[in-house]
């Protein structure tokens, strides 16, 4: 595959799109005999990914994002009624379409919304006047003000990673003439752990990658940071993607690959020109490719755009999605280490983790291993957004504690965090003398503020309805499940829920969580399952009070909810 291959299914239908504003059956048809594909899998990627379109958008195609952070919806009503159209449906004259979108990674930038596939932030009503203005004259995009679409990095706190860019090369030319166990004895002595969450070690995994019986093996970044409240990445990518093509570079000499690919979210595709620039020169200047700085090592790094599937953040539906397939997740074993990409032994890492890798290799493990805790070795990069007056990036040692985090943002008047996303944990002020720790709470980034003013159920509804939209549809109880804990909610927030529903609530978010395919469905639950747990109060005072039955009994429900003080005592009350 060529750096940006046009030819890759998922491009492919953009470029179409882009031209056409929809794919129709003829286009599939011509599409799947153009590269040689079966007619069903080309249907099959085109229903799954969100940003493929059946029906006709219009030339002005808007999605406006719904996350807690990034979003307002208002705004969005204010553009329809402005423009007189509805929501999810083109004008008649094909002018323009409105829609909602999941988080789009703006979460520092204040409300924002895809144009065209063109990310515009800090959208105000001025701004939404003059966009109606625009799009009535049918002004094209490219003659927008350019400051509406400036994305900054919004850097808060400078650590390990980010208080310095590698030179192009420099951790390379560290590791010239060692061997590859050599190599992987330092990133294992560092302590890294994967930045994603799970924190698996990296050194085991690149070892268990090598050592895999195969005549080829890749390394795969994932750059598919999809989860609400999470743009860290973003500043990685667009600042220091020199040092993440070298920490792939490295993964591929200790494993012995000789072809990495960039899977990039395909909210950040504002990103593409740059990164292939940046890979063209690193190729230029004899970094990748044929004989990388003389080393008789051949690697090279493609990158591949995603089309809008939160489910492809974990890393078998990402390989899929590659593979030019729906982006649905792999029965496990076996894992991608042994069997990946095309069934061969693949690494498969985020942005974070292999930035950390190329500083690992070229300060060496003593650099990154006296940071952090016993347990938590170096620093993590939190994406810091919501009700708070410094929204950004924050790079802490590991042990630093959630108060300290809400201080440095100037946070007040907190109510809860979310911290990990939606799919992480949702505490309250009794936990912010927590540590942010794979052995305390981990997190892949995230870190969502939200103070006393803010109807708490809302956000946690607006979480559910997420999951609910981002299932892959698989899976029996994820497909069937996530709608069920969403309606259930939703009568619970309308006031119409009773201590039954709570019950059901309950009853079908431990089995959504322990019978779902993947870790979307597994995590899908939490939070209703922490909300119940640590702001009771907030469903007891929607509840419908009215005369029970004598098995449900209200007090009875929510002292059960209390007591369920972790998900595995929810699994074992089933």
């Amino acid at each position: 595959m060529t750096p940006y291959s046009s030819e890759h299914l998922l491009h492919v239908l953009h470029a179409h799109q882009q031209r056409f504003h929809y794919i129709s059956d003829q286009a599939i048809c011509e599409i799947a005999t153009r590269l040689h594909l079966p007619r069903a899998q080309v249907e099959a990627v085109t229903e799954f990914y969100a940003f493929f379109h059946r029906s006709p958008r219009g030339r002005f195609d808007i999605l406006f994002s719904n996350c807690t952070s990034c979003g307002n919806l208002t705004l969005m009503q204010q553009l329809c009624d402005r423009l007189n159209v509805c929501m999810d449906q083109t004008s008649s004259d094909g002018l323009i379409s409105i829609s909602q979108t999941s988080c789009i990674g703006m979460c520092d930038h204040g409300a924002s919304a895809l144009i065209n596939g063109l990310t515009v932030t800090s959208l105000s009503e001025q701004i939404i006047e003059e966009m109606g203005n625009l799009i009535e004259s049918e002004t094209p995009v490219s003659a927008w003000p350019t400051s509406w679409f400036q994305i900054g990095n919004n850097i808060r706190k400078e650590g390990l990673l980010l208080t310095e860019a590698l030179e192009p090369g420099a951790a390379l030319k560290a590791i010239a003439g060692r061997s590859s166990d050599e190599i992987l004895n330092e990133i294992t002595a560092s302590g890294l752990k994967g930045r994603g969450g799970a924190g698996f070690s990296t050194g085991l995994k690149w070892k268990l990658c090598r050592d895999a019986a195969s005549d080829s093996r890749y390394v795969v970044c994932n750059a598919d940071e999809g989860e609400p409240g999470t743009f860290k990445d973003r500043i990685l990518l667009n600042s220091h993607a020199d040092t993440l093509f070298e920490g792939m570079t490295v993964c591929g000499k200790v494993i012995g690959a000789s072809q990495g690919y960039l899977y990039l979210r395909g909210e950040y595709r504002y990103m593409l020109d740059a990164l292939l620039t940046t890979l063209q020169n690193r190729r230029e200047a004899g970094l990748l490719g044929n004989n990388v700085l003389g080393s008789g090592f051949d690697f090279d790094i493609a990158v591949v755009v995603g089309a809008g599937a939160y489910i492809c953040g974990e890393e078998s539906a990402l390989i899929e999605s590659i593979e030019e397939k729906p982006g649905i997740p792999r029965i496990r074993p076996p894992f991608p280490v042994t069997s990946g990409l095309w069934g061969k032994p693949t690494v498969v890492n985020n942005v974070e983790t292999l930035v950390a890798a190329a500083g690992i290799v070229l300060h060496g493990h003593h650099w990154f291993e006296t940071s952090g805790t016993w347990q938590s070795k170096g620093s993590k990069l939190l994406s810091v957004s919501g009700d708070c007056a410094r929204a950004g990036i924050y790079e802490y040692p590991f042990g630093v504690t959630v108060a300290q985090i809400l201080e440095d943002a100037g946070a007040e008047d907190v109510q809860a965090v979310q911290i990990g996303g939606p799919a992480g944990r949702l505490i309250g002020a009794e936990s912010f003398t927590n540590h942010i720790a794979f052995e305390d709470i981990a997190t892949g980034g995230s870190f969502m503020i939200f103070d006393t003013s803010r109807d708490l159920l809302a956000v946690i509804g607006n979480f559910t309805h997420f999951f609910d939209h981002e299932s892959c549809g698989f899976c029996t109880p994820c497909r069937v499940g996530t709608t069920l804990l969403k309606n259930g909610l939703d009568k619970v927030c309308s006031g119409h829920g009773t201590a039954h529903d709570i019950d059901e609530l309950q009853r079908t978010a431990a089995l959504v969580s322990r019978r779902s395919h993947c870790g979307l469905g597994m995590t899908a639950p939490n939070p209703i399952r922490d909300g119940l747990k640590v702001f009771p109060q907030l469903f007891e005072a929607r509840l419908l009070h009215q005369e029970m039955e004598p098995e449900f009994n209200l007090d009875a429900s929510l002292e059960e909810a209390r007591s369920l003080t972790n998900r595995d005592d929810a699994e074992a009350h089933l």
